[in-house]
């Protein structure tokens, strides 16, 4: 009977050594890349006017500044989740917290918007390093079942209150500072993890490692990228074959990868485990999850610096209320577990995630502060328990050996989540907003910035006179209101029904039985 099929022992499911200080201790220094990776994807959102400013970058190169990083980061997470249980978790991850502060230097010295996407995508390729390590070690440190339950929760919610707190401590610094901050703020988090993890984690592998297979890391990479591009370019009005192309390209990466797991007899992933409703499921919601967290984000950051007026530091302070939700619902969710079946509780996160995005398309208007601060929290509380979930589900499922690959594939969701609810969401947004926006007519002056982005119509309106000035940035403020209206409603009905899939996956799935195998 095979791994996938063999039900796990009462020892394998419930036993294990009681974890110390040291393990304990150990959690709090793998916090710190978890911190990082989720901070980065969303501090840019805060950044995006200054970096505007500054490198005046077009419409596409914006979305791309924020992409590029997710993107390589999730086309190489499966890689480096094998090339970690093969080589050992803890050394990947020192080595990707080393290359991840040098080019985190590189990003914030940018000269051009080319400049800095290159640099992102070198902060992608070693945060690939990062994510799937400290999940993984997560795994053999702690084998008690609740103790691990626990520890995954601070995980999990130490992701979502990361990817939170992006604009909160993007608002500080560039309160404080100029853009280029928001990237040197990783250079002291990662220095104690240098220091610290060598004496306080204790190095795992697989004691028998598939061999490195190029052709499997090429295909993943070669599935992930012309997919996002096939996205980008239908949302951005692009040509049919700009579109289709990648898409059938991506498409049968992602086929011909999947055939070559199955033939051999050493994967780099076992596929099967999509097989299993846990844990298939589970990857699921932790995609939407965070589509609909980095699609809110990408919007909210905007709105309150660019059209209602406030300064970083005050919008990012908006949002402190749903990062306290998230973590709060994320611990929660560690109780809530032991009496309830993950359907129902994942199925009421996404409830919440609709509700948030449903009170945005109500509600919101161009001066509106309350309805978008109401809106994380509600949005909030419901990813904080669909993500702690989805990640027990994900890294229990999984034998010990493979909790590099299997950690993998939760974060490569989480990182296809951020890339797709910032494209997708993002690119609605922009078609509206481009759709709805009135550029004044002015001798000797080039406007068509204005209808570009939020941020090129206040640049724009800078160089105006006054009349056309005000004139351009009211049309320009209820064009984006009205592209978050769109947007949001467009959300809350996705949200709606993830819920439902949610729950038609995993019905079966009993309350507190998801440890190790689930229903294998």
């Amino acid at each position: 009977m095979s791994e996938l099929t063999h039900p796990p022992t009462e020892t394998r499911q419930t036993r294990g050594r009681t974890a110390g200080p040291r393990e304990w201790s150990a959690l709090a220094v793998l916090m710190l890349p978890v911190l990082i990776i989720a901070i980065d994807n969303t501090v840019l959102s805060f950044a995006l006017p200054s970096i505007a400013e500054s490198l005046q970058p077009t419409g596409t190169q914006q979305l791309w500044i924020i992409d590029a990083y997710p993107l390589v980061l999730a086309g190489l997470l499966v890689a480096m989740g094998s090339l970690g249980d093969r080589i050992g978790r803890r050394r990947l991850l020192l080595v990707g917290a080393t290359g991840f502060a040098a080019v985190s230097v590189v990003a914030a010295y940018s000269q051009s918007a080319e400049m800095l996407i290159a640099a992102r995508v070198g902060l992608g390729l070693f945060g690939a390093t990062l994510m799937p390590a400290t999940l993984s070690l997560l795994r053999n440190l702690f084998t008690d079942r609740s103790e691990r339950r626990l520890a995954i929760a601070i995980w999990s919610a130490s992701i979502g209150a990361g990817a939170a707190m992006g604009p909160v401590v993007g608002g500080f610094l560039l309160e404080h500072f100029w853009w280029g901050s928001v990237f040197l703020f990783a250079v002291p988090l990662l220095v104690p993890l240098l220091l610290l993890a060598p004496a306080l984690v204790p190095e795992s592998k697989d004691p028998h490692p598939a061999r490195v297979d190029a052709v499997s890391i090429a295909l993943s990479l070669l599935a992930l990228t012309p997919i996002v591009y096939a996205i980008k370019d239908s949302a951005n009005g692009g040509s049919w074959s700009g579109t289709a192309v990648p898409a059938v390209i991506g498409a049968l990466a992602v086929w011909l990868f999947v055939r070559r797991q199955l033939r051999r007899p050493d994967p780099m992933f076992d596929v099967r485990l999509f097989t299993v409703p846990a844990f298939a499921g589970a990857v699921v919601v932790n995609l939407l999850s965070i589509f609909a967290l980095v699609g809110f984000l990408y919007f909210v950051s905007q709105h309150l610096q660019l059209v209602v007026g406030l300064g970083p530091m005050q919008a990012g302070l908006r949002l402190v209320p749903g990062i306290l939700a998230m973590i709060a619902a994320g611990l929660l969710a560690v109780l809530l577990a032991r009496v309830l079946r993950p359907a129902v509780i994942i199925s009421a996160g996404m409830t919440l995630a609709a509700l948030g995005y449903g009170t945005i398309a109500v509600f919101a208007e161009p001066t509106a502060v309350w309805p978008f601060v109401i809106a994380f929290a509600v949005l909030g509380g419901g990813i904080g328990v669909a993500e702690t979930i989805s990640n027990d589900m994900i890294l229990s499922t999984a034998p010990p050996e493979k909790a590099g690959a299997a950690a993998a594939i939760s974060e490569t969701a989480y990182e296809i989540g951020a890339v797709t609810g910032t494209s997708v969401l993002g690119a609605i947004l922009l078609a509206k907003y481009r759709a709805d926006v009135i550029t004044p007519d002015s001798a000797g002056l080039d406007t068509s910035a204005a209808s570009e982005t939020l941020g090129g119509a206040r640049t724009v309106a800078d160089r105006l006179p006054t009349a056309l000035a005000d004139g351009l940035l009211d049309s320009a403020a209820n064009a984006f209101t009205g592209g978050v209206v769109l947007t949001s409603a467009v959300a809350a009905c996705l949200m709606v029904v993830a819920g439902g899939a949610a729950w038609l996956i995993m019905r079966a799935i009993p309350a507190g039985q998801r440890d190790d195998a689930g229903e294998r």
